[in-house]
């Protein structure tokens, strides 16, 4: 546990609605360790990004609150603090990337003043000092010319080179803890790995931990040590990753992995890829017992109770009865 940095525990971010409440996330427990890369994999609706929302208190409440859990920061629960408090944390300690890049600077400042403002509230700088940090940071991020570049606005860059700028002001008060929501959708496959491998690069060269959110199973083999599944607002499995892929033990763990084309046996043999049945249920009525039961093809009677996270080896843990 000293190792550990960041510890969710029995974590529930409900939404009130006109219609009823929202668990958005519900119960949700994880850690993540220094140094290592930690992926949060699941469908879309599966509480990934309200739980990443949830550890920097980016919830708008109402109509969000915390209805249970903790959130431990070093040691420290988060949920409890004010405003004030956080302001400190966040940036600083823990940083965010957010999933669009298109729409996460704003048009009307240029790039250099979005990751100055940053420098200038959480490091005390003067206002020529935040834009020489600015610089610094687009030459950190591989951006060319950023003496020139950081008076530029966002529209006169790039998809790929905007992403670079969010990494830029998200690690320019080089944080312990980068959370990246989902970094690489909206680019094309190029661009996606070079930015993963920026942030890989910028993890050894800072010494930091990643909480990598994505959907895409190959991106969480190749970036990280250990992965987390959700499903419903809930954790239904969570291993080291070559445990996970190479003995999946939940079946929706298995279906998303099946889902994934295999290049290597394409040229073989025509294979058609493993869809999985239905959608994701309603988190405003969620069904009882195991979510996943009405689209499991191993679904029993005993399914109809909530199966608890149990141990089945090293570091490995599912929510399944089988």
């Amino acid at each position: 546990m000293a190792d550990t940095l960041l510890d969710i525990r029995g974590l529930k971010t409900w939404f009130k609605t006109d219609d009823g409440m929202v668990r958005a996330v519900d119960g949700v427990s994880l850690h993540i360790d220094r140094g290592e890369t930690l992926g949060v994999v699941g469908e879309s609706g599966c509480g990934k990004t309200v739980t990443a929302r949830s550890v920097l208190k980016l919830i708008d409440m109402p109509p969000g609150r915390f209805e249970a859990g903790q959130i431990l920061w070093q040691g420290r629960d988060l949920i409890p603090l004010s405003p004030e408090e956080m302001d400190k944390i966040r940036a600083r300690e823990i940083a965010i990337v957010f999933q669009e890049p298109m729409t996460s600077l704003n048009p009307v400042y240029t790039v250099g003043y979005q990751i100055a403002e940053v420098l200038h509230q959480h490091q005390n700088l003067s206002k020529r000092q935040s834009i020489q940090g600015a610089v610094e940071m687009l030459r950190l991020v591989n951006i060319p010319n950023p003496q020139k570049r950081v008076h530029d606005y966002p529209h006169q860059f790039s998809g790929g080179m905007r992403q670079r700028v969010m990494i830029a002001m998200a690690l320019s008060c080089k944080p312990k803890l980068l959370i990246a929501d989902e970094p690489t959708t909206a680019l094309d496959v190029t661009i996606q790995a070079q930015i993963l491998e920026l942030m890989q690069e910028m993890k050894d060269k800072l010494g930091m931990s990643i909480t990598l959110i994505t959907h895409a199973m190959g991106v969480v083999a190749e970036t990280c040590q250990r992965v987390v599944v959700m499903y419903a607002g809930k954790v239904v499995e969570e291993a080291p990753v070559e445990a996970l892929f190479g003995n999946p033990r939940h079946p929706y763990t298995q279906g998303l992995i099946r889902s994934i084309p295999r290049v290597d046996r394409a040229a073989a043999q025509k294979e058609r890829l493993e869809a999985i049945p239905g959608t994701v249920p309603s988190l405003m009525n969620p069904p009882a017992g195991c979510r996943f039961a009405a689209r499991c093809k191993y679904a029993m009677d005993i399914c109809s109770r909530e199966p608890p996270l149990k141990e089945v080896g090293p570091g490995h843990r599912v929510a399944c009865v089988l």
